[in-house]
């Protein structure tokens, strides 16, 4: 038998805390922490947009796959609105994730230039969809460039220009 050596390929990406309440301040960074594998204390500032919510926002390097290990430790948390992004490599595509308490997560495959790509099969359920007439196909290709996530947290991200970016690096 053969000793396997796993190859981890490593891509980065960019964590943005639009908007999370002081007490949940911590947590945020403990869960981070966990599934990029080094600490994470994060700049809060006050986020203008809510009043008594905070905003962060971290550059990281780690795993294929940590964007959406944060946005599973993330999810469901009420009163918590993020986003996260990981860069493709060569050996993957990349990704988007958004997070909002109304809508719940949101995720996209993005290619080499950022484009979101959409699966085949949810481009026909679509269509199946507004065929029956329960929607319109303009309505289910909104949701599936994530338009309701990016209207809802719009006013968030121009609140947060000019905000401090804190850069983490992880050697894999």
């Amino acid at each position: 038998m053969t000793a396997r050596t796993a190859t981890r390929t490593a891509t980065r990406g960019v964590l943005y805390v639009h908007s999370a309440p002081s007490a949940l301040c911590p947590h945020i960074e403990w869960a981070v922490s966990g599934v990029l594998g080094v600490p994470v204390n994060l700049d809060w500032t006050p986020q203008p947009a809510q009043s008594g919510t905070y905003r962060a926002e971290l550059s990281w390097t780690g795993e294929v796959g940590a964007a959406a290990g944060v946005a599973s430790a993330l999810r469901g948390w009420n009163q918590l609105r993020f986003e996260i992004t990981e860069e493709p490599t060569a050996a993957s595509e990349g990704a988007r994730f958004s997070y909002t308490p109304e809508l719940g997560v949101f995720h996209a495959v993005t290619g080499l230039h950022g484009d979101l790509m959409i699966p085949e099969d949810r481009l026909k359920a679509a269509v199946v969809k507004a065929a029956l007439g329960d929607t319109t196909l303009l309505v289910e290709i909104d949701k599936l460039l994530g338009k309701p996530w990016d209207d809802e947290l719009e006013t968030f991200r121009h609140a947060g220009d000019g905000a401090p970016v804190r850069w983490l690096h992880q050697v894999v």
